[in-house]
């Protein structure tokens, strides 16, 4: 079972990065993106489960760009909830194998679906021309591996701008993100685990609004 209080209330500061970490190389990564001034814009709570609105489909819909855009990008579990963002990120550059001490990249995945818990066909899928950030750069984005700061500030550019055209002119995320590098198979699994259960756990969670003053 996941540890009780294990990641409660780490999200109101953005945590620095590791001193001396090289965060462009291979490994799996937990982070957590806050809305400015956790505004609730994506959606709501249901019966434990989280319903995306339009602005939440955007989120949705660039965070799984990333995995279609770079090529060293792995999506594991993630979650949009009404004002943050929780997911794995893996950094899998090519030729890398069994980079994060004892985890492999596509543990307990199917390589179909990574982590997403949704099929192939629905990810990276089904975007225009119209898209924000579909553009893929083929000649440069193998060769040069984005850090893991470059590829949140993509996310947030892009998902801004859609959220932007989808009628909320104001939208802003905070300012920087939350970070914990991933290095054991028991901590992958809570933190899955963690997320997964997210939705179920809103009423008491530090970003919801009614908590915010508490």
């Amino acid at each position: 079972m996941l540890e009780e209080g294990k990641f409660k209330n780490k999200y109101r500061i953005s945590s620095p990065r590791l001193k001396g970490y090289n965060y462009s190389q291979a490994g799996y990564y937990f982070i957590t993106i806050c809305t400015k001034d956790r505004i609730e814009c994506f959606g709501e709570i249901k019966n434990g489960e989280m319903v995306l609105n339009k602005y939440g489909q955007a989120a949705e819909k660039q965070w799984q760009w990333l995995a279609d855009q770079y090529s060293y990008v792995k999506l594991d579990e993630y979650i949009i909830m009404p004002n943050h963002v929780h997911g794995i990120l893996v950094i899998d550059p090519p030729n890398v194998v069994n980079a994060v001490g004892t985890i492999s990249v596509g543990t307990g995945r199917d390589a179909a679906s990574v982590g997403t818990g949704r099929d192939a066909a629905s990810v990276g899928t089904g975007r225009d021309a119209a898209s924000v950030g579909t553009g893929r750069d083929l000649s440069l984005r193998d060769v040069h591996i984005k850090s893991l700061s470059d590829l949140m500030g993509a996310f947030k550019t892009t998902s801004s701008k859609l959220i932007h055209q989808s009628g909320f002119v104001d939208f802003a995320w905070q300012r920087s993100f939350y970070d914990h590098i991933i290095r054991t198979e028991k901590s992958l699994s809570r933190i899955r685990e963690y997320i997964y259960n997210n939705p179920l756990k809103w009423e008491l969670d530090r970003n919801n609004s009614e908590n915010l003053l508490m």
